[in-house]
């Protein structure tokens, strides 16, 4: 996770993380009905499916995890995580327009409960297919952009591309994609999976948005527990449950913990012109939203 000195908000998060409004939980006939839609769509049931947003993601050795599940006109699929995860810069590196990366094609391994002691169980295997750091680094996109535009797409391998569902897990979605971001004092949902973690107990975080940042390509939040390294990529889910943003600093100050997110809108948008993949397109979950743990 690269790192940021970037944080606002103080004020908004007590009256937030205390004072949540709670969706219902989805009904036996809601479940029922999304995994339905699962098998007609093709998507691996939400419950059993290896492939999914929050898996761990391996690039010649550094660990991120993953957001959300993207398609495109082929019906190929895609995880997405930070572009970051792919750098060869160090961790202070944060200019996404003037930091090397690894090349298009660099083999990524998915896995699940790896942790600093153990590589975990590899559930599936991708290659880079899009990194926003690699497109900005032959045609910039101005300060705001290469400072937040922090998205890669790894195309899973067909023979795993069974294993995929796009739900988020344990709190559903998304429900579609977030245009308008996360304003400040509203809630932000998220779930990362680090191997710096022994358990995937703290992988759920709930959280606030402290505001936008970088001329609106991205969002400052904090949860609770903060993201560290390792949850870089992580999707973050607004209080409607659409997809709004995707992990990429950790910052110091003025409020230790807080993290910075790439606007999702800002950055699918600039793949969609930059990638080359033709009707890149975000995939909802099919399992319904709700912020109830």
């Amino acid at each position: 996770m690269r790192t940021s000195t970037t944080a606002r908000g103080l004020t908004v998060l007590i009256a937030l993380l205390t004072g949540a409004a709670l969706l219902l939980m989805p009904t036996a006939s809601q479940a029922t009905q999304t995994a339905q839609a699962a098998r007609v769509r093709g998507w691996a049931p939400a419950g059993t499916a290896k492939l999914h947003p929050g898996v761990q993601a391996y690039t010649k050795g550094a660990q991120c995890t993953t957001n959300f599940v993207f398609t495109d006109a082929a019906r190929r699929v895609y995880l997405g995580y930070a572009a970051h995860c792919a750098g060869l810069g160090e961790a202070t590196d944060t200019n996404g327009c003037n930091t090397r990366s690894h090349p298009l094609g660099t083999p990524v391994r998915f896995a699940e409960e790896a942790t600093v002691a153990t590589s975990g169980t590899t559930v599936g295997r991708g290659r880079l297919a899009y990194s926003s750091w690699l497109a900005m680094s032959k045609e910039p996109a101005g300060p705001h952009a290469c400072a937040a535009n922090d998205l890669a797409l790894v195309r899973v391998v067909p023979a795993d591309a069974r294993k995929v569902n796009p739900s988020v897990p344990i709190w559903g979605g998304p429900v579609g994609l977030s245009t308008k971001g996360a304003a400040q004092a509203t809630q932000v949902y998220s779930y990362g999976q680090s191997s710096l973690r022994p358990t995937t107990v703290l992988s759920p975080k709930i959280g606030a948005s402290l505001g936008s940042t970088n001329g609106g390509w991205g969002w400052d939040v904090y949860t609770v527990t903060p993201g560290i390294p390792g949850d870089s990529g992580s999707g973050f889910l607004d209080a409607d449950g659409r997809a709004v943003g995707t992990l990429s600093t950790v910052a110091i100050a003025p409020l230790a913990g807080s993290n910075g997110l790439g606007d999702l809108a800002r950055e699918l948008r600039y793949a969609q012109r930059h990638s080359g993949i033709a009707g890149l397109r975000l995939v909802p979950g099919t399992e319904p939203f709700s912020s109830l743990l």
